[in-house]
């Protein structure tokens, strides 16, 4: 899958895992080391905790099989492994406490990493990539990994001492015995680098259709989606869709889970011959004199249960970790895209701005296209003008707004806010001078207050309320029964597309802005609507620098500059008597498309 800049790609299935990706991995741990010398300190008491029970069992059979002593020695070596294991109990708890304390942690660094990096991004990014992608690695991607972030460095750890521990202790006590237990060892290892490899394709293709689904389920079961559905008779189809994907992800699911299982099957069977093999030569022992009972049977029923434990579990995380890393993988290649629009280390701050905007020689294309959305394109506006885009369908408009906030940036050519490159400002001070009101309308699933305040927090009631009445939208909220704590809906769909727009226009009021983009837009609006809407605007307009794709003949007369786009060029520009003078491409659009549109909508 490549992206829109066609550099990045997904590795191929079967990608070597390299220490790289694991050192990066474990660097996550770093900032809480000291958390982590508690875990490992209660790791290094409990194992030594659990070898009481050997030694007790041990001292036990062998005092109760020979001459028999006093009961009181037989208490104390009961009340010595009860003691022990309530101590090894406790330290449990602390462990898990501070092992979860250290993996949530290391979760919600990735979850804020991951969030904050995907909103670097630029427009072009979001274009090109499903939402429900995007959405899948921040989810179901992060989440999982968490059980590998909590559980594997520890039990790596604690596996290790367990394992050497119980090792020392059993040479100890008999070597012979010992080299009979580890025979079977390495037929635990031998399977695991194969089943992991297994393990990391199948999880990451699982991954892959997951995110494919959730992307599926967040366009189809949003408002939009849902409308265009229901307006196309299409649920049968849509139900048939969701339930290939799911089938294939059911598929995916089954094969993860039984590539594991010949593996898992043969520690099963390895776990029974180890403790065959040592009560055979254990027995043999015995029975020549060479041994007592007591080690035998600790052997057998204690300490190999410590050896092959450990073993088994080392071989287990070993499959686990490796197709975990598939997980991991994925949510590094969305922290490594590049931020294609980002701020000088030494961005100017800029406090309030004039409003001066200058294209100079500004050309600029998207992604990988060939052709060029703006060529060469230059104009000025000063400071409180209105300034009205014209032009015919894929003229260049939009790019032209969408350049000035820095949605993206030039490949040529400067854009000028009060004599600034806009990418020598800091992208914060650049926004604070800059609202925009879309053709699109958007708006939050949360009350009309919250989508206001959206604009300024820290607004008073007052502030807010004045905004609404120069939008002409206060009325309205006052006549709702929960007035500006009316929750709108998905997008704004409990209101109508006046409503959505005036609201929108109100939130920009709130906030001010020295310069205004606006997208006049009002064709799917009804006659009464769209007057609000053409009086509203007039308090947004006065004392502010204004960008407009004009849609609208009055608009256009009141413009003190008006940029005519045509293919990506600016071919005229002037005020409106002095461009029908000209004849050319304004001329043409005033006669067929402004003054038809102008009478048409006189009469309403």
């Amino acid at each position: 899958m490549y992206w829109w800049h066609g550099g990045f790609h997904e590795p191929e299935p079967g990608v070597k895992v390299e220490w790289p990706l694991l050192k990066r991995v474990f660097s996550y741990f770093l900032p809480y080391w000291r958390l982590a010398l508690i875990v490992l300190a209660c790791i290094g008491a409990a194992a030594a905790l659990g070898l009481v029970p050997a030694l007790v069992t041990r001292d036990l059979i062998n005092y109760l099989t020979g001459p028999h002593g006093q009961f009181g020695f037989v208490a104390l070596l009961i009340a010595l492994l009860v003691g022990s294991s309530l101590l090894a109990g406790l330290i449990g708890v602390v462990q898990s406490y501070f092992s979860n304390r250290i993996s949530q942690s290391i979760m919600f660094d990735l979850r804020n990493q991951l969030f904050d990096r995907v909103l670097k991004q630029s427009i072009a990014f979001f274009t090109a990539t499903r939402t429900g992608d995007v959405m899948s690695r921040l989810s179901n991607d992060v989440n999982g990994v968490q059980s590998v972030v909590s559980d594997t460095i520890f039990s790596l750890v604690n596996n290790v001492v367990i394992l050497a521990s119980t090792v020392v202790l059993m040479f100890a006590l008999d070597w012979k015995l010992t080299l009979a237990a580890l025979i079977v060892l390495p037929a635990f290892l031998l399977p695991t680098r194969q089943v992991g490899k297994a393990t990391f394709q199948a999880r990451k293709a699982t991954q892959g259709k997951l995110a494919e689904m959730t992307a599926y389920m967040q366009e189809t079961l949003g408002i939009s989606g849902m409308q265009l559905v229901k307006a196309f008779v299409k649920q049968n189809a849509e139900t048939l869709r969701f339930g290939t994907l799911n089938d294939q992800l059911r598929r995916l699911n089954i094969r993860q889970s039984m590539i594991g299982r010949w593996f898992f099957m043969l520690m099963g069977i390895l776990g029974t011959a180890g403790p065959a093999v040592l009560w055979l030569f254990g027995g043999y022992l015995v029975v020549t004199g060479q041994e007592s009972l007591g080690t035998v049977v600790t052997f057998a029923t204690v300490l190999l249960g410590r050896l092959y434990g450990p073993v088994g579990s080392l071989a287990n995380m070993q499959v686990n970790v490796v197709g975990s890393l598939a997980l991991f993988q994925r949510i590094f290649e969305y922290m490594d895209l590049p931020v294609e629009i980002d701020e000088k280390p030494a961005a100017i701050q800029i406090g309030h701005a004039r409003g001066q905007v200058q294209f100079d020689q500004v050309s600029f294309r998207y992604g990988t296209s060939e052709r060029a959305a703006l060529r060469d394109v230059s104009f000025r506006i000063e400071p409180g003008q209105l300034a009205a885009l014209v032009g015919p369908t894929g003229a260049g408009k939009s790019t032209v707004t969408s350049l000035l906030p820095r949605f993206y940036d030039p490949q040529l050519g400067a854009v000028r806010l009060d004599d600034h490159d806009v990418r020598d400002l800091s992208l914060e001070s650049l926004g604070r001078q800059i609202g925009m009101v879309f053709q699109d309308t958007f708006l939050f699933h949360a009350s009309i207050r919250d989508n206001l305040l959206y604009a300024k927090p820290d607004a008073t009631e007052a502030e807010m309320i004045a905004a609404a009445k120069a939008a002409y939208i206060h009325d309205f909220i006052a006549s709702l029964p929960e007035g500006y704590d009316t929750v709108v809906g998905e997008r704004g769909h409990r209101l109508s597309g006046g409503e959505k727009q005036r609201v929108a226009i109100a939130r920009v009021i709130l906030k001010d802005p020295r310069v205004l983009i606006l997208d006049e837009a009002t064709s799917n609006l009804d006659s009464e609507s769209e007057h609000l809407i053409q009086v509203a605007l007039r308090p947004l307009f006065q004392g502010r620098t204004s960008l407009v794709i004009a849609h609208r003949l009055s608009t256009i007369l009141a413009a003190d500059l008006i940029l005519v786009m045509d293919h990506g060029e600016l071919v005229e520009q002037g005020r409106h008597a002095d461009l029908l003078k000209q004849n050319g491409l304004y001329a043409r659009l005033y006669h067929r498309q402004f003054e038809a549109a102008d009478e048409l909508a006189t009469p309403a």
